[in-house]
């Protein structure tokens, strides 16, 4: 039995973990499972909460399933034909010197083509082109029976292929999965700054401007009261073309420029994210932005993945861990999302890093997350009292029509849970369909009651 945990280092479960090399592995596996605790899926493990975990169960650790099958550069979309323990990051650079981008990237590339699925993961442009999910033509997928079946998002298998997406890795194993992609002529963004006073000038800013824009992120501060509320540093960009790069960087306009500073060490105590580290933090955030830049030219780490450059960042929070909270509310409930801002931010619960997009339409899948609307993260170290500031996070946004992210989920009750995602009936009635006995279960399964 090995001690397993999420990115958020909190719950930590014990579980038979199996190394998976082939397909007739990941079957052989599923078939040898003590059949009373189940079988989950586990990928580079960055699911905050316990997604990836299977108390006394077993964990299946798909990451050596990690070869790029086949691209068609040439096709209209390109794709990628992937199994599904390829990472992001891998992905990422064996498609770059042909011209060719991965359609939605999370804030990190240290994810599973597996884990991007179930989790259906989004980015800074959800808003302009949808979740990773909506990319997705086909998955494999061993099912609890032992056998591996194609899915497609249009087809009679369509019911099954929307349930995976989101699904959290309870209706089978991810095996693989061809992904449409994206054509560009660099490695480089055009990235406009501005520094707002405060989250009604963030938010009137995003709500006007965000259109012109495939990608679109602010960080807030979540810790200055006043009139300083919400403060915070909105950056927004589009691909860069060759014609908009420097003589210097037209000579490798593809160039993946991932750099490295190394761990950070286990030496971090508890509660040394506080009020005064993070008002430091904040205020140096903040005003090292500009006040307004336009047309800056940024790398793919500087713009989407600059905690990439410090491996196991989350050492940060100390040995008690942290809670990411991720929220999103409809566009109509504007008071009710600043009200979660001001209570965050007044609760005593501090929080670094914080982030703030704009969702456009969902897709089909009965649990993924986006929808339309205002979507919010922060990172809380575990503390006491911490339970009760998410409980009532949790009232105002079921009050708002509104949901969390059950990738980043360690804590929500599954009453509550019900109430988010109003299609639920319809993930577990295709679960209970092709998993009659619940084989695959996990230990937010167990919590959340998705049975």
């Amino acid at each position: 039995m090995v001690p397993l945990h999420g990115w958020g280092r909190t719950s930590s479960t014990s579980a038979h973990l199996t190394e998976i090399e082939s397909i007739s592995g990941a079957v052989s596996a599923l078939r040898s499972a003590e059949k009373g605790r189940g079988v989950v899926s586990r990928g580079l493990g960055r699911s905050y909460g316990d997604a990836a975990q299977n108390a006394g169960g077993t964990a299946l650790d798909v990451t050596k399933l990690n070869r790029v099958l086949s691209i068609d550069a040439e096709g209209e979309p390109a794709t990628v034909h992937v199994q599904a323990g390829v990472s992001l990051d891998f992905l990422m650079r064996t498609l770059l010197p042909l011209g060719l981008w991965v359609p939605v990237l999370p804030g990190t590339r240290q994810v599973t083509i597996g884990g991007a699925i179930a989790a259906d993961v989004h980015g800074k442009n959800h808003h302009s082109q949808g979740s990773f999910g909506n990319h997705v033509l086909s998955l494999d997928l061993l099912m609890a029976n032992g056998e591996v079946q194609t899915l497609t998002p249009d087809d009679d298998t369509a019911p099954l292929f929307w349930a995976t997406i989101g699904g959290m890795g309870l209706t089978g194993v991810i095996l693989g999965a061809t992904v449409a992609l994206q054509r560009t002529e660099t490695a480089y963004f055009l990235v406009d700054t501005d520094r707002c006073s405060d989250i009604d000038d963030l938010m009137a800013r995003m709500s006007e401007g965000d259109d012109a824009y495939t990608y679109s992120v602010a960080w807030f501060d979540a810790v200055s009261r006043g009139k300083n509320m919400g403060r915070a540093v909105l950056t927004r960009g589009n691909k860069a073309r060759l014609q908009d790069l420097t003589h210097k960087l037209k000579r490798d306009p593809l160039k993946f420029v991932a750099p490295s500073f190394g761990t950070i060490p286990e030496i971090f105590p508890n509660k040394m994210v506080n009020r005064i580290t993070a008002k430091a933090f904040s205020n140096a955030w903040y005003y090292k932005a500009p006040k307004h830049r336009v047309g800056e030219l940024q790398n793919i780490t500087s713009f989407f993945h600059p905690l990439d450059i410090v491996a196991e960042w989350n050492r940060v929070y100390g040995p008690n861990g942290f809670l990411q909270y991720q929220f999103v509310v409809p566009f109509s409930e504007h008071e009710t999302f600043r009200r979660c801002v001001q209570l965050i931010v007044n609760s005593g619960h501090v929080s670094c890093l914080n982030v703030l997009k704009r969702f456009g339409p969902g897709n089909p899948a009965p649990l993924s997350f986006p929808m339309p609307g205002w979507t919010l993260t922060v990172d809380l170290p575990i503390e006491d009292g911490l339970d009760s500031l998410c409980n009532t996070l949790d009232e105002l946004v079921v009050a708002a029509g509104g949901r969390v992210y059950l990738a980043k989920d360690s804590r929500l009750g599954a009453a509550t849970f019900a109430k988010m995602y109003p299609r639920l009936e319809e993930f577990l009635a295709i679960r209970r369909e092709v998993d009659p006995e619940g084989l695959f279960n996990s230990d937010l399964a167990r919590r959340l009651n998705l049975h």
